[in-house]
């Protein structure tokens, strides 16, 4: 199971709650892994806002993920980095962060060999089912896309897109290594309660054996 089974991902259009504070909601609900997506912003705002990030989740020894940015993970000393398919080439991004985590998000069986061979440490894969955090997400994959996915790759392979509670047993199944979960966790209207009841269940399928 990939740094506790469950990546936060954040999103500031969620405005219920600062993005500083729905992370130490849900750090403080068990989540050890949170990735810091942020598309509106400048980038000397994302650095701030990144930079303050790592000192919260380095207080709860929780992994900080930066997505997109390789040099703003390298600068604020992040574990990682998440890459698009569109942004810079893992070969790249691996010469700036060295050592550290690099996730790389696939859509399709192509994208996901081309992540092993360039020897990502983890894949995202999806979505899975229908999600409205991404506005030019592709059509759901299903449980059937992400079997096929974790069939083909050596990679850890982390199920993304519409992740909700009734779900995880399934995709756990499927042989995911973990879920990242934006809009189910931030849409709700405790994030700490949400977080915990993910927590929870994943706990209790690892006990169970089913993770």
């Amino acid at each position: 199971m990939l740094y506790g089974g469950i990546c936060f991902i954040t999103d500031s259009r969620f405005r219920q709650y600062t993005v500083e504070e729905t992370v130490r909601m849900v750090l403080d609900a068990g989540v050890k892994w949170i990735q810091y997506r942020e598309k509106h912003l400048t980038r000397k705002e994302i650095y701030y806002q990144a930079e303050r990030l790592r000192k919260i989740t380095e207080e709860y020894r929780a992994i900080l993920i930066i997505n997109d940015h390789a040099d703003i993970a390298f600068f604020v000393d992040a574990d990682g980095v998440h890459l698009g398919q569109d942004d810079l080439p893992l070969n790249e991004g691996r010469k700036v962060m060295g050592s550290r985590i690099i996730g790389i998000s696939t859509h399709n069986i192509d994208e996901a060999k081309k992540a092993e061979y360039d020897m990502a440490d983890y894949i995202g894969y999806g979505p899975i089912y229908p999600t409205s955090t991404k506005e030019d997400a592709d059509i759901p994959k299903g449980i059937s896309g992400l079997q096929m996915i974790t069939g083909t790759v050596n990679l850890p392979v982390v199920a993304i897109g519409g992740i909700k509670l009734e779900s995880l047993e399934e995709i756990f199944m499927a042989g995911a290594a973990a879920v990242a979960v934006a809009s189910a966790i931030l849409g709700a209207e405790s994030p700490y309660n949400k977080a915990r009841e993910f927590v929870k269940i994943i706990e209790r399928l690892k006990n169970e054996k089913k993770v």
